[in-house]
């Protein structure tokens, strides 16, 4: 019995699992891959000229792209500070704030859009003030910008979270000990320490927030971004158009996501 169980070991131990790993990770990544090839390949590059020629489209691509950077960089603003309290800060409040900001993570988009008119929809009191103060909360830029922050921001709050957790608070005391301030050790020491961490949290929330549906249709079909546009060109046109608009969506997050990473390389130099 010991020398079949020899055996099997040995057969066990020359089987390469890191490489199985591999092939699984290969598989998944051509999951991703091949979808996307599909439906660029699946359009004549003369179509997607004429299509992005449009008024409409650009009008759709503009307003997606400068929502996206508006709520992105809103979502920098705010979130930084409360990823910052979070990381350094323990018990049950910090429990149930973490889980307060994941929640519109696991909430469908259509929801979230719902719950937000609850709070900016016309008939509301905060809805009612900013209408006589002549800013529409709803069915304009200012509610695009509110859906997208809404189900993009998590994202910068929790990877910053991360990125300030895994900062060795020993560096910190150091800097204090040096005599700086506790916003100079932040910015001189934190911050560049976890910057790649916060910067993936702002890519990830820029790509969140220009993909953005159903919070947005709820809050703002009008001034329509991409995604609203995609669905209206399938409901309308029909799926071959709806495509076309997708191209163009996909090539202007590509891009968009290359600027960003450049820019953010060395932001604090």
């Amino acid at each position: 019995m010991s020398r079949n169980r020899s055996r099997t070991e040995a057969v066990v131990g020359r089987f390469d699992w890191l490489s199985v790993s591999f092939v699984l990770g290969g598989l998944l990544l051509c999951y991703y891959l091949v979808p996307l090839l599909s439906l660029v390949l699946s359009q004549p590059p003369g179509t997607v000229v004429r299509r992005l020629g449009s008024p409409t489209v650009r009008s759709a691509a503009a307003t997606s792209l400068t929502t996206s950077l508006l709520s992105t960089a809103l979502a920098t603003v705010f979130g930084l500070g409360l990823a910052y309290w979070l990381a350094r800060t323990e018990g049950l409040l910090q429990t149930v704030l973490t889980s307060l900001v994941v929640l519109p993570l696991v909430l469908p988009p259509v929801v979230s859009g719902m719950l937000l008119l609850t709070v900016v929809g016309r008939g509301t009191l905060l809805g009612q003030l900013a209408a006589a103060n002549g800013l529409r909360l709803t069915g304009s830029l200012v509610g695009v910008v509110l859906a997208q922050t809404f189900v993009a921001s998590p994202f910068v709050v929790i990877t910053a979270k991360a990125a300030f957790e895994s900062v060795d608070r020993s560096l910190e005391d150091a800097a204090r000990t040096l005599g700086q301030d506790r916003l100079a050790t932040f910015r001189r020491v934190t911050l560049p320490l976890a910057w790649p961490g916060i910067l993936a949290g702002i890519t990830l929330a820029f790509a969140r927030a220009i993909g953005e549906f159903g919070a947005t249709i709820m809050l703002a079909f009008y001034p329509r971004t991409l995604p609203v546009q995609i669905w209206v060109s399938f409901q309308s046109l029909g799926v071959e158009n709806a495509f076309t608009v997708a191209v163009i969506l996909v090539g202007v997050a590509v891009a968009t996501l290359v600027v960003l990473n450049a820019l953010g390389t060395n932001p604090l130099e």
